[in-house]
């Protein structure tokens, strides 16, 4: 079969659309009799009859409602393409596609996403979560614009990448109401043998955690280990433990998952990174990310001052 002509489909849709070879012929700017023609060569192409004809009337055939439907999708994303390449460049919108490290909560990747969707120019934002190292690769293959993550890259790494830090907070403890209750008595001498929800994403503030635990003498009881930060916040609100999250989010996982705050913990931090490929930054979207978040620490200390409150 020879290519499909897309100029004489173009003209089978626009007739379709409109219901009749007349009033497409006005859209168009072209004879009835030209439009009559190039519909007959295209049913010629195609090999079967686009329209059955009855009086002066067009009605689609099985055959054509195929042909329609494949084309409609065509034609719909052309015109959305010619659409946006009319506007001014500063009025496009921009793609914008983030890795984010599957150790970082993901209302910390919220936060730090925020500045880029502030942005008076739209943006299309694309999320691919992964580990670190192949989230470093996809950046150097220029899959990604940035990588939030946990950690800066590693030594080898140091000339390919620019990491820019964003933000860090401290750790706090969250459990449900009765088990926080229990906690806070005699903390943190409370903790040793309480139930604990550990992460299994490898997080550097986590091995801080158990450093800081050690340090203090408590003999940490893991009843489960789960790779997902919501999951883990789940299971803590049914009691089933208590857990460890970012102070800077402190209020929203209080609020969302119905938990209290058992306390904060300075000694264990969370820090967070953009990673950025070396060299200037030409994304106006990766440039609102990459500045620092003196917020999310605010946040740390309001966080703070409220579970001393309690």
């Amino acid at each position: 079969m020879s290519p499909i002509n897309f100029r004489h489909l173009y003209y089978f849709w626009v007739i379709a659309r409109e219901g009749g070879i007349q009033r497409a012929s006005e859209i168009l700017d072209l004879t009835p009799q030209t439009l009559s023609g190039q519909l007959a060569t295209l049913e010629n192409e195609l090999g079967g009859p686009l329209f059955l004809r009855r009086n002066r009337s067009l009605k689609l055939t099985d055959f054509g409602n195929a042909v329609y439907g494949y084309a409609d999708d065509m034609f719909r994303v052309a015109e959305s393409l010619t659409e946006m390449v009319r506007r001014p460049p500063e009025n496009r919108p921009l793609s914008l596609t983030v890795g984010l490290s599957a150790s970082i909560h993901k209302l910390i990747a919220y936060h730090l996403l925020e500045p880029a969707l502030g942005l008076s120019r739209e943006v299309r934002l694309h999320c691919r979560t992964g580990d670190n190292n192949s989230l470093l690769e996809r950046l150097a293959r220029k899959e990604l614009e940035v990588v939030l993550t946990d950690r800066q890259p590693g030594p080898g790494q140091a000339g390919s990448f620019l990491a820019h830090r964003l933000a860090s907070s401290s750790i706090s403890l969250f459990a449900s109401a009765p088990l926080s209750t229990s906690l806070r008595e005699g903390f943190p001498g409370s903790l040793d043998g309480a139930p604990f929800l550990a992460t299994s994403v490898d997080a550097p503030y986590f091995t801080e955690l158990m450093n800081w635990f050690a340090g203090n003498q408590v003999k940490v009881r893991v009843v489960a280990e789960v790779d997902d930060s919501a999951l883990i916040k789940v299971f803590g609100r049914e009691g089933l433990g208590y857990f460890a999250a970012p102070t800077a989010i402190a209020d929203e996982v209080c609020r969302q998952y119905k938990v209290e705050t058992v306390a904060r913990i300075d000694d264990v931090q969370d820090v967070l990174y953009a990673v950025t490929r070396a060299g200037h930054i030409h994304h106006p979207a990766v440039e609102a990310i990459v500045q620092p978040r003196p917020d999310l620490q605010n946040g740390s200390k309001k966080a703070n001052n409220t579970a001393q409150k309690s």
